[in-house]
């Protein structure tokens, strides 16, 4: 299995995909402002309380008031509460909780109405991201996860991956943990901390336990609603959580980044820092044909190689994704080219909920089969296909009529790409520049850029149908590049991409960066 990351660097942004032997199956995106994201610590101050929901709205100064039910203030809420007040009334010395006066844990079934108050101050974790109309939803259990270990403070506890299945290990784990957290504060292990060094482990909760510092400093000044602590950026999230052995490089299109995701890897995991490739192009992405399997992938009808096809239809409530058989034939029978269909489809819907983050309710309509027996097979097969899947998710049985329903957690947005494209030449006016001046507009811009502007190497992107008429010429005509090359003395080189309409172009120089005539 050859894992690898593809970062492509925009001035937009940033995009992340992650490929498993060439096929993307991870699509993430980091434009914009990083504010109210999974993870994000919170000083809000509470609105109003809903007695009858047992929750409250607090203000974390999003547009809309965030939610917080009582099941989320966490059993250790009282001491969380007495330490937020300490620290903002100055009475709290440092953030060592070794002398902290821990407070009996909260009633499981009790009221929101008895713990909280209006306009009260409360620290508070995004647990899920703003979503269509809903403003974020809170937890007061405040986590600071790490690569390898979650910090959890006012708990002693120490839990352990369920995926750690050795017991000897576990054990270990177990002792050593024991040995190394500071006093009042919990530890989860996670699933990678299988086998690692003494060492290891010891950094990764030095540096939660400097976090919790950094939560401290700035908790004693802020004013609600601020954000006291905020989660790494997508990347190094990224990097954190899904690093492994199976990787085998990184490309990144931007040197700077590159630096920078060498440093974050050197930090958690040396031995992967050589992995690391960069790889000066203006949109890598294109290289390994990650924006076709975007196109392929996102729209409303995805269509599989032998012929069958899903179609994706999202609502506010749920997701459906009904499975044809298409054009697929050769099998024996109905009932058997049902099943090979609805195999087939079962591993790319796994894939597809992955890559586009799809969450909520999932109802699959797979094509109708008569044997139980078959009906196993595919619901062992869908199940074992989101073994992978980091997302909590449930998958029930077939029903009698065929449909198979999965609840996947839902923590942000679902990625929503709009894969259907504008007419590249009207741009939906429909009229058009006149294509045989098209060219004469990039020599104007090649001219200016070599005679005014003293350049000398230059790259030019554009759509592949230019890029081919502008290499090989048009019945038999010389080579149009040759022609400026020759004309304006200039190193030039040309490069395509289908994101590109077709009388769009950009133009690079030596280093990557566009040049704007």
């Amino acid at each position: 299995m050859k894992i690898e990351l593809v970062i492509n660097s925009t001035p937009s942004g940033v995009d992340i995909a992650l490929l498993n032997d060439g096929e993307l199956v991870e699509l993430h995106k980091e434009h914009g402002s990083t504010k109210f994201a999974v993870g994000d610590i919170y000083l809000g101050k509470v609105k109003r309380l809903v007695p009858n929901l047992n929750a409250a709205f607090v203000d974390v100064g999003y547009e809309k008031d965030a939610f917080l039910h009582y099941l989320d203030l966490g059993p250790q809420f009282a001491s969380f509460n007495q330490y937020t007040k300490r620290v903002l009334h100055g009475t709290q010395n440092g953030p060592d909780l070794a002398d902290f006066p821990s407070l009996p844990d909260i009633n499981k079934k009790g009221k929101v109405k008895d713990v909280l108050s209006g306009s009260q101050q409360i620290l508070v974790q995004v647990a899920k991201e703003p979503i269509s109309a809903k403003g974020p939803r809170l937890t007061a259990e405040i986590t600071l996860p790490g690569r390898y270990v979650v910090l959890v403070p006012f708990s002693n506890k120490i839990s352990l991956s369920t995926r750690i299945k050795e017991e000897k290990e576990r054990e270990r784990l177990k002792r050593l943990m024991l040995s190394i957290k500071p006093p009042n504060f919990g530890v989860i292990v996670r699933t990678v901390a299988e086998n690692k060094k003494v060492a290891e482990l010891d950094a990764d909760l030095r540096d939660l336990v400097e976090r919790w510092t950094q939560l401290y400093g700035n908790l004693k000044t802020a004013k609600p609603p601020k954000r006291v602590l905020g989660e790494l950026d997508k990347t190094s999230t990224i990097l954190r959580d899904l690093l492994n052995a199976d990787f085998s490089a990184i490309h990144v299109n931007d040197e700077n980044l590159s630096l920078e995701i060498k440093k974050y890897i050197k930090t958690i995991s040396p031995d992967k820092e050589s992995i690391v490739k960069f790889q000066s192009i203006p949109d890598i992405f294109e290289n390994f044909h990650i924006h076709r399997q975007i196109k392929a992938t996102f729209g409303k009808q995805v269509n599989l190689k032998s012929g069958a096809y899903l179609i994706i239809e999202h609502t506010e409530a749920m997701h459906v994704i009904d499975v044809n058989s298409g054009s697929r034939k050769g099998m024996k029978n109905q009932e058997e080219n049902a099943l090979i269909t609805n195999l087939e489809c079962a591993k790319e819907i796994a894939r597809i909920l992955r890559l586009r983050d799809m969450g909520g309710i999932i109802c699959i309509d797979f094509i109708d089969m008569n044997e139980k027996a078959n009906q196993k097979a595919l619901f062992d097969v869908l199940k074992e296909a989101m073994a992978d899947d980091k997302a909590k998710h449930n998958v029930l049985p077939p029903s009698r009529f065929g449909v198979i329903e999965i609840t996947r957690q839902r923590v942000r947005p679902v990625t929503d790409i709009t894969t259907a494209e504008q007419c590249p030449c009207c741009s939906g006016s429909g009229k058009v520049q006149a294509s045989i001046l098209f060219t004469d507009e990039i020599e104007n811009t090649l001219r200016y850029l070599a005679e005014d502007k003293g350049m000398k190497t230059l790259n030019i992107m554009v759509n592949p149908m230019v890029d081919a008429y502008i290499q090989k010429g048009w019945l038999f005509r010389k080579s149009i590049v040759q022609q400026w090359k020759k004309k304006y003395k200039l190193n030039l080189t040309t490069q395509s991409s289908t994101t590109l309409q077709l009388l769009e172009f950009h133009v690079y120089d030596e280093n990557g960066e566009e040049v704007i005539a």
